[in-house]
């Protein structure tokens, strides 16, 4: 077939294009009333006025006693004003004023004087501590305008006022139609070929999020037709219908041609990146956006598109989140066509903030979980170096990414296991960690951009770990080597051996597919000391260049087949269930800025280090013998 080409429209044009079609098109506006206590979150459909006033009565404010304020003028400390029994009246907070007093006396401030009289040593105000009638509101006041949103306070305003039921605007429904010959639905089991459909779900969360409701559809195969009629039946029930996958111009991506067979389109490719391939249409006066199917672009789109879409429903302005400057601790390139997101960490080191980018892979929806914000790289820039200063737009609360503990280096799962506990144990606190390998981790922290970098680098001259490298590095001092764990490193092969392989020799014959660590990584240093010892080439070993980031990520892919074995450490091949042929014992240390050592991060995250939970937590993974020394 011959492919269709994308358009590569800038993203505020494509959008600002989009609403005013859509607002030429016509929204109707459907309303419905519901009871208050259910309203919170919702918009009102017209102003709301107070049917009653509050307090609809005059209310007494304090405990004490009802009088009439005249019979207290002129008393002082001196000459006190005393009033007899049947001249005053007990009250409680929230009585009606009895109709003969005009003012209300703090129990605090009575003083007995016998026959049930009462002394009073400073006068009363008319008027004082009474809620008079419509103080908060005033029957016929308006209590919200039209199209705003009904807080919690404003739901209890307006029972206050009297008002029992509100009519709101309706949530917009919005259809979500999965497509695609290789999606199934969600299962624990899928077959080599099959991906799991969990989008929608992903969708459905961000849409009621945005104040709609969502309607998922039956998984349509990558059929035209069958994708047109599933539009059709889509468009009479809901108000917005997103398609996901298909949206881009591969020979079985269909959802241009059954939009444009069900509706038209208005606009095929935005330059952002990821989420490129993003359509924009209409079918029966309603929006239908073709989402891409990896999940990081089509949450890119959903944010970009589908929520300013869901707000102009709602009638409410363009959403603007809480931006802040940060230094990124990486440098980070981008093609200039596009406006390209990228999701960070954030932590606080050396009194400024650091981001700490994450993978940029349009399919890893990890990175959304792990994400304290997004790096909006403006289309027609190169990108950012290390160390320059980026507008980062936050996900969550500047007050939280202050307890973040910035990890960058090494992979090893025991930092997961030291985050798990440490949030158990100082809830709020969390680790940003970036696995770019033992030197990038050295090369971050002289960047001053990491509170701890995780290291295990041989140093070849001496076959001592880690020291070397801090003595070359860092001869001015200002960092602080901590000892932490010994670890076993190996090659994982597939459970009970299948090929034999017996030793590090034995990938050098080019008959085993080889898994190998990133550049940088003291995986890769080991590797390449390995076969200088043995006087074995690189270049015999087959896939040599095939990189990892993570130990997990090489005992994945020996798991699945795709390569018969890779060097890495014990408890990644115990989490697979894979076998493990021990190499060599190797420290894995922890590198940590001198400046951050005493701060509240640092000294939590090396409390649980040093905990009885953190060492059984080790024993359970294998693999480890505890070194920390404090």
């Amino acid at each position: 077939m011959k492919y269709a080409y994308l358009s590569n429209t800038p993203l505020d044009e494509a959008l600002s294009g989009y609403l005013d079609v859509l607002a030429r098109e016509g929204v109707a506006l459907r309303s419905e009333r519901i009871a208050v206590g259910s309203a919170c979150g919702r918009i009102t459909a017209n102003a709301v006025y107070a049917k009653i006033s509050s307090p609809h009565y005059n209310s007494c404010a304090m405990d004490g006693v009802a009088l009439r304020s005249a019979e207290t003028f002129g008393a002082t400390e001196t000459t006190p004003a005393t009033l007899a029994a049947g001249s005053y009246a007990a009250v409680d907070t929230g009585d009606p004023l009895p109709p003969a007093y005009d003012c209300v006396v703090m129990v605090e401030d009575i003083v007995a004087a016998g026959d049930e009289a009462i002394r009073l040593y400073s006068a009363a105000s008319p008027w004082q501590h009474v809620r008079q009638i419509g103080e908060d509101i005033c029957q016929g006041d308006m209590l919200l305008p039209s199209f705003t949103e009904i807080t919690p306070s404003a739901a209890g305003a307006l029972i206050a006022g009297g008002v029992l039921t509100v009519e709101v605007l309706r949530k917009p429904v919005v259809g979500i139609i999965p497509t695609g010959d290789e999606i199934v639905r969600p299962n624990a089991d899928p077959k080599v070929g099959e991906i799991v459909e969990f989008n929608s779900t992903i969708f459905s969360g961000m849409l009621e999020e945005w104040g709609a409701r969502s309607v998922v559809y039956p998984i349509v195969k990558d059929n035209p037709a069958s994708l047109a009629e599933a539009l059709e039946a889509a468009s009479r029930l809901c108000d917005i219908i997103l398609i996901n996958a298909g949206s881009s111009a591969g020979r079985e991506d269909f959802a241009k041609e059954a939009v444009a067979r069900a509706g038209r389109v208005i606009l095929h490719g935005v330059a952002i990146k990821p989420g490129k391939p993003v359509i924009l249409g209409f079918i029966r006066h309603k929006p239908v956006i073709g989402v891409p199917g990896y999940p990081v672009s089509g949450i890119i789109v959903l944010d970009a598109f589908v929520k300013p879409v869901l707000r102009f429903y709602l009638k409410q302005g363009p959403y603007r989140a809480d931006t802040v400057e940060a230094v990124t601790s990486r440098r980070l390139t981008s093609p200039l066509k596009y406006r390209e997101f990228v999701r960070t960490r954030l932590g606080y080191l050396n009194g400024r903030l650091v981001a700490v980018p994450l993978d940029r892979g349009a399919g890893v929806v990890t990175s959304f979980v792990k994400a304290d914000g997004v790096i909006e790289i403006p289309q027609n820039a190169e990108g950012y170096e290390a160390g320059d200063s980026v507008n980062v737009r936050l996900f969550r609360p500047l007050n939280e990414i202050r307890d973040t503990l910035i990890v960058t280096g090494s992979h090893d799962p025991l930092l997961d296991e030291a985050s798990d506990l440490l949030r158990r144990q100082f809830p709020g606190s969390s680790v940003a960690s970036s696995h770019v390998g033992s030197m990038g981790g050295v090369m971050a922290m002289k960047r001053g951009e990491t509170h701890i970098a995780g290291i295990h680098l041989l140093d070849e001259a001496s076959g001592q770990y880690n020291r070397p490298y801090v003595d070359r590095f860092f001869a001015e001092g200002g960092v602080v080597l901590q000892a932490c764990v010994m670890r076993q490193q190996g090659l994982i092969v597939p459970s009970g051996n299948p090929k034999s392989i017996r030793s590090f020799a034995d990938i050098a014959s080019g008959r085993f597919r080889y898994v190998n660590r990133q550049k940088g990584s003291g995986t890769r240093i080991l590797c390449d000391y390995l076969l200088k010892k043995e006087c074995l080439n690189p270049s015999a070993i087959r896939d040599y260049g095939r990189e990892e980031y993570t130990h997990t990520g090489v005992a994945a892919i020996v798991a699945a087949g795709s390569a018969d074995t890779g060097l890495g450490i014990y408890p990644a091949a115990k989490m697979y269930g894979l076998d493990f042929i021990p190499l060599c014992d190797e420290q894995y240390d922890l590198l940590i800025d001198g400046n951050a050592i005493e701060t509240a991060q640092v000294k939590r995250f090396l409390m649980i280090l040093a905990s009885e939970a953190f060492r059984e937590r080790l024993a359970r993974m294998g693999g480890y013998t505890w070194n920390l020394r404090t």
